[in-house]
């Protein structure tokens, strides 16, 4: 006769391994959480913020899978990325490394900087200074930025900082993307490895490495409290980031 004891055993081990195989499907098929280590996307994403990327906006490539495997190459369900869209992507040099950045470039597209400024098919990108733009001090330290809100050719429209419009990556050759790939810039301009940067590994981004698309911020901490430091938790939260979505 079966004692009690090993049936409930039985009963937590399967049910651990239910939630197991649906947390991996919900994570394969729809949405994965993703916390922002670095200042890149800054006003747009703050380190410390924690969001949501929808995995099935660009279709699913060998990368939707956990750890990569290369079981199937391209994209099944294949839906293009919008000029715009903030993008996780796995990095070209190195897919074992998760990137997060703004599609600028779309396949056929030449990309250039110009004094600061972004131009898109030989067009110059519009580009205003805005005080609309929220920076706050614990993501740029003494750092004041030049704040400006940049509209795209298709009408999305963001916020940008600036340095300066004389900085490394200020003028740059013309990029011209190839087929099936895009071309990624963070919203930091002055503070971000992206496409632009021959030495940072990002490159042009196949489609095939595109992770998904982010979609909200369900959590945000500025990090200034250790993990054993619970006292200090509520006030190290943004509560004004809280269930805000990315645009």
């Amino acid at each position: 006769m079966r004692s009690r004891t090993s049936g409930g055993v039985a009963e937590l081990v399967k049910t651990l391994v239910y939630a197991v195989v649906i947390a991996v499907f919900i994570r394969t098929f729809f949405y994965e959480p993703f916390n922002i280590p670095s200042a890149s996307m800054v006003p747009t994403l703050l380190i410390g913020d924690y969001l949501f990327v929808s995995k099935f906006s660009y279709g699913y490539s060998r990368y939707s899978l956990p750890l990569g495997p290369p079981v199937f190459s391209g994209r099944l369900f294949s839906r293009p990325p919008q000029r715009g869209d903030v993008v996780v992507f796995k990095l070209p040099r190195d897919p074992s490394l998760d990137y997060i950045k703004r599609v600028i470039g779309l396949p056929g597209d030449h990309i250039q900087m110009k004094g600061g400024l972004l131009y898109i098919n030989g067009i110059v990108v519009k580009r205003e200074p805005t005080e609309g733009c929220d920076v706050p001090p614990d993501a740029m330290g003494s750092t004041v930025p030049q704040r400006y809100w940049e509209t795209l050719p298709n009408g999305v429209g963001h916020c940008i900082i600036e340095l300066g419009d004389d900085r490394m990556l200020d003028n740059t050759p013309v990029f011209s993307v190839p087929t099936d790939t895009y071309f990624m810039m963070g919203d930091n301009r002055d503070n971000s490895s992206d496409s632009r940067d021959p030495n940072s590994g990002v490159g042009y981004v196949p489609a095939e490495n595109l992770v998904g698309r982010a979609e909200f911020i369900f959590f945000s901490t500025n990090g200034y409290a250790s993990w054993w430091e619970l006292w200090k938790w509520p006030f190290t939260i943004r509560y004004g980031r809280l269930l805000t979505a990315i645009h």
